[in-house]
């Protein structure tokens, strides 16, 4: 497949950066990566996608810079996401949170506006219920009001869904904007079975 370029600052889609191993380790912009192949610190790279920098002109040979980088590069990095966070889970927050579990209300199964929504403690604080991936959901303002502090027991209320803890490429892909189709066919391959991404 013809590799496609993209050129110009309103068109450049943020560069997904790999460890050596080909881990996915977070997303980068185009002057991050221009930074790491004008270093020369890029150890491989690929993408279907070609992003095309146009600099200043040379003074003696008059010709424009330019700098070919692609969508998904791998950088020389100690960090392991696969290991970091067996002891870690991606952050939590309700952006990628409400992502995770695709806007819809886990207790009515209405799909919500991020403005209506708000996060659920399944097991509530006051009961103990720990802020992790899989004790919150996302919840109407409604059901939530009321379950308010109850266990689903005492609220007469059950879940549509389940609670996970995404992996990191999930968390990768919550959290991004504008993903390419080359980055994100890269990342589905560390999504997890249980993932609602493959629904």
């Amino acid at each position: 497949m013809e590799k496609q370029t993209l050129v110009g600052l309103n068109r450049l889609p943020p560069i997904l950066q790999l460890n050596s191993g080909g881990e996915a380790l977070r997303w980068i912009n185009y002057d991050k990566s221009a930074y790491y192949y004008a270093k020369g610190l890029v150890l491989w790279s690929m993408g279907t996608y070609d992003v095309v920098l146009r600099g200043g002109n040379n003074a003696l040979t008059g010709e424009q810079s330019v700098l070919t980088m692609d969508t998904i590069i791998a950088v020389q990095s100690k960090v392991s996401p696969t290991t970091f966070h067996q002891y870690k889970s991606p952050p939590l927050n309700n952006k990628t949170l409400f992502k995770r579990d695709k806007h819809i209300c886990a207790y009515c199964g209405g799909n919500f506006h991020k403005s209506q929504l708000t996060r659920d403690h399944v097991v509530p604080s006051s009961k103990g219920g720990p802020n992790t991936w899989a004790n919150v959901v996302t919840s109407c303002k409604a059901c939530n009001h009321w379950k308010a502090d109850k266990s689903l027991k005492e609220a007469d209320m059950e879940l549509r869904y389940v609670p996970y803890t995404p992996t990191y490429n999930e968390h990768l892909i919550l959290s991004g904007r504008n993903i390419l189709a080359d980055q994100m066919e890269f990342l589905m391959k560390g999504v997890g079975k249980n993932s609602r991404l493959l629904s």
